[in-house]
């Protein structure tokens, strides 16, 4: 497991996840490396590392998709199958790539943590990264679909604003929300700078309680923010379940399942199944949910 630097909470806690994998199996060494600082000739050098040692897999989340490719592919033609998780390679770098979560599964989820917030009603604003931002307005244009479902039609989008992933933009774009729209009821943010920001907003105003915040955040930026109770629960990938996954899907290829293949179906022990399409990726599951029962424990982690 090659992660883009050591000493990163997040990785560590992937790391716990493919060892719970690896015991599941049995039989599987894992060897998880990086390098000290995130860039793609530290991950060139390990790779080169990896393949004199004959490892049988790598499962890597690339620091860059394309700089990689050319050590990726001597690795395969060595007989060693590449994969990648949460960060890609480029498809003619790696067999597979496993995506935390895709688009759809984005854009439901943060309109049904909005509608158990609010009771299924009410306004609710969207606080984003950039106008920019690729994925942000590709989940964007999911919760606007999401909302035209029968079940959410009692919530309201009033407003779409954009923070530029900067805290102070973001929360000042959050306390204008806030001022201009007195019936507003949740704020959802689908970027970690973002969210952090809103709820220090609402409690700044005095809103706790009126108003409630969610969205895609991390865990040690967020317990807080769930204590004061600006939010009630929000979502981000499970990196332990991915570590997890990713071990999993090595060990098919490695056992040459015959599925183990665009348009094929891989068993990932406790995380169920998941279909890779036709550019070799699959998606793992929809965010994992955070609230105060849950968010001291990976706090700690990441």
């Amino acid at each position: 497991m090659v992660v883009k630097n050591l000493g990163n909470g997040f990785f560590d806690a992937a790391h716990e996840g493919a060892k719970e994998a690896a015991k599941e199996l049995g039989g599987v060494e894992i060897i998880y490396t990086g390098p000290t600082t995130p860039s793609a000739e530290g991950q060139i050098e390990i790779i080169n590392s990896l393949i004199s040692q004959k490892v049988d897999a790598i499962v890597i989340s690339a620091n860059d998709p394309n700089a990689i490719v050319p050590i990726a592919k001597k690795a395969m033609q060595r007989g060693i199958k590449v994969l990648s998780f949460d960060s890609g390679l480029a498809k003619e770098g790696r067999l597979m790539q496993l995506n935390p979560s895709n688009a759809e599964l984005i854009g439901q989820k943060q309109i049904e943590m909005a509608a158990n917030v609010s009771g299924g009603e009410g306004e609710i604003a969207i606080l984003s990264a950039s106008a920019q931002a690729t994925n942000q307005n590709i989940w964007i244009g999911v919760m606007k679909k999401v909302l035209e479902k029968p079940e959410f039609s009692k919530l309201k989008l009033v407003a779409t604003v954009y923070g530029d992933d900067q805290s102070d933009k973001s929360y000042r774009e959050a306390v204008g929300l806030l001022r201009s729209n007195p019936k507003l009821k949740v704020i959802i943010s689908p970027s970690t700078v973002g969210i952090n920001a809103a709820a220090k907003a609402v409690v700044d105003e005095n809103m706790v309680g009126k108003v409630y915040v969610t969205g895609l955040g991390l865990p040690s930026e967020m317990a807080g923010h769930v204590k004061s109770g600006a939010v009630n629960e929000f979502a981000i990938w499970n990196p332990i379940d991915l570590g997890y996954a990713a071990t999993y899907a090595a060990h098919q290829f490695i056992q040459a399942n015959p599925n183990a293949k665009a348009g094929g179906e891989l068993p990932l022990g406790r995380m169920g199944t998941i279909k890779i399409d036709a550019n070799g990726e699959a998606a793992l599951a929809p965010p994992f949910t955070y609230n105060k029962e849950n968010v001291d424990k990976f706090s700690k982690i990441f």
